[in-house]
């Protein structure tokens, strides 16, 4: 019995290799599925058309050249693995943001978002989740198929499609001179043919985490060098709010026709700062820089210089620096221990959580110096889950799935997390205002977001291309009567630069002027409460590439451009 079952293993080792007319079918669906996110992006992406002529061309030419490279078309299915797995990220991005191609963020936010937000995330993108799978999950299965049942494509269809890819090559390489002489940037393949565009990103994310793995050791030997220039009388209490995806434009504070900020429209002396622009779209890269003293052309020095916090501590403070987001590892993590205290709140995590945990320290202290961060969870998504349920007072606000469809219970859930976040900022400001203390308040959200706003039913943020609603933010400054006494030309400074035109590069500034503290690298210029303010200079976003670009060149349209400057935004 034992020799026979042998015998039979022998003989399925030995199965012959086997011609199919379905192999050559398969290598079809492979080469077709792989040039369908390439269709898509020709029609979403401005492209001139010899960009679009080789951004068709040569990944098609390549694919058909791969997938005869070994005879058995299976193998190559399966190497080509990494190519299934970026042209299913794309499509699902496309499906979220309209247009663009995986950015160099979006490898890092797949990194350092926690499984929790990854999954409210994908339980409410299932379309495109489903979509992927039925183009993708097939071609894979068949492949395996085709693997176990040992078939080969013939030599003569091996060379028709082979021969044919390379004709289809060798044309969008043609193409590639032309479409270089007309695009602005002069970067075609870098940024505009997938799936070369993507590998670049890959690569640009990898060097990134790099830096970041070295931070400890790049950043030792900074020094801020920081001194006091006026201390007040009483205890100094300077609180730095970090709000999440709170867009302006959502806010009763700055004209919307909802009572989204009931409290904080009767709460006196809120100064708003109404021309408030983020440094970037995503947590990852406008939070590091709301904590650091960097401008968007200085990125290197990011990696090189200390947060807010170790600037407060060489000043005499005791810091604090207490998180509503759970440690993702990230960049924000590392500026985040420079303080003297971390602390993360546990779940599950609502923004009162850390007005409780403030009013425990203040009140258990003994310094006369504090300094505390707060970092909030705002109005990330999901945004029903940002807030209790008598929070709810816009109304249907289920958890639904991202569809045009839905946009009114997703805009009733976000305009909740908004009117949670000013009873949050307006509790804050009233037991900040009972203490006997010099205390001072600043409050920014890191970036805005897309709430099917428009016909390009964009949604969320860390878009490669930016929009109005991501890039224009929520902020203000309050300051206590002893403060208002003590320090009144900084007080005056601030109301009078309520609409000078900002970006979030002016916070860490601001907030250090707000204690009076001096350094060099402190810039008054970028202070709201500095007469030396500057109105006239450009304002820079940091791109995708990590680049300083002035906004119009941020993928802002003129229907953008328009939505801004009824805000008082302009360039």
């Amino acid at each position: 019995m034992a020799t026979e079952i042998g015998k039979e293993r022998n003989i399925r080792k030995k199965k012959p290799l086997t011609r199919s007319r379905f192999t050559i079918v398969l290598t079809v669906y492979f080469f077709a599925a792989l040039i369908i996110p390439n269709c898509v992006l020709a029609n979403t992406e401005s492209y001139s058309g010899w960009t679009v002529e080789a951004l068709i061309l040569l990944p098609l030419g390549f694919y058909m050249m791969w997938s005869v490279a070994l005879k058995r078309s299976g193998i190559m299915i399966w190497l080509g693995f990494p190519l299934i797995f970026f042209c299913a990220f794309q499509l699902v991005l496309l499906y979220l943001f309209g247009n663009s191609i995986i950015a160099t963020d979006m490898f890092t936010n797949l990194l350092t978002t926690n499984p929790g937000e990854a999954s409210e995330l994908l339980s409410n993108i299932y379309p495109a989740v489903i979509t992927v799978c039925a183009i993708y999950v097939p071609l894979l299965w068949l492949g395996a198929r085709e693997i176990a049942h040992r078939r080969i494509i013939s030599r003569t269809s091996r060379m028709n499609i082979g021969l044919t890819g390379l004709v289809l090559f060798c044309l969008g390489l043609l193409a590639l001179w032309p479409a270089y002489r007309v695009s602005e940037e002069r970067h075609v393949l870098r940024d505009e043919i997938f799936p070369l565009n993507v590998l670049y990103n890959m690569r640009l994310s990898a060097v990134e985490f790099r830096k970041m793995h070295n931070y400890e050791e790049t950043s030792a030997g900074f020094t801020f060098n920081a001194t006091r220039t006026a201390e007040a009388p009483e205890r100094e209490i300077y609180v730095y709010i970090i709000g999440e995806a709170a867009r302006a434009m959502n806010w009763q504070l700055w004209g919307y026709d909802r009572e989204t900020t009931p409290m904080l429209m009767r709460t006196p002396g809120i100064i708003p700062f109404r021309n408030m622009l983020t440094q970037s779209n995503t947590t990852h890269k406008s939070v590091p820089m709301i904590l650091s003293s960097i401008a968007p052309g200085q990125h290197e020095e990011l990696y090189r210089r200390k947060s807010i916090s170790a600037l407060f501590r060489e000043a005499g403070f005791e810091t604090w620096f207490i998180s509503n987001q759970s440690p993702q590892g990230a960049m924000i993590d590392k500026l985040a221990r420079q303080s003297e205290h971390l602390l993360y709140i546990r779940s599950p995590r609502q923004d009162m959580q850390l007005l409780e945990e403030m009013e425990r320290i203040i009140s258990t202290s003994k310094a006369e110096r504090l300094f505390i961060v707060l970092h909030c969870y705002g109005s990330h998504f999901s945004y029903h889950q940002r807030y209790p349920r008598e929070f709810a007072h816009f109304r249907p606000d289920d958890d639904v799935a991202i569809n045009p469809e839905h946009k009114e219970m997703l805009l009733n859930a976000y305009d909740n997390s908004i009117r949670y976040t000013d009873y949050f900022l307006s509790r804050t400001i009233g037991y900040l205002d009972s203490l006997d203390a010099n205390v001072a308040m600043l409050y920014c959200s890191d970036h805005g977001e897309d709430i099917l706003d428009d016909e390009r039913g964009r949604f969320l943020h860390a878009s490669p291309t930016t929009t109005a609603y991501q890039i224009y933010v929520a902020s203000l400054g309050w300051f206590s009567d002893e403060y208002r006494r003590n320090f009144p030309d900084k007080v005056a400074a601030a109301e009078h630069n309520e609409n000078a035109p900002a970006t979030t590069h002016a916070l860490f500034h601001t907030m250090a002027d707000m204690a009076s503290i001096s350094s060099e690298y402190i810039d008054h210029t970028v202070s709201f409460v500095s007469p030396e303010f500057d109105w006239e200079a450009q304002r820079f976003y940091l791109n995708d590439h990590n680049e300083a670009r002035p906004y119009p060149k941020t993928g802002l349209t003129e229907q953008d451009l328009q939505v801004l400057e009824r805000y008082g935004v302009r360039f």
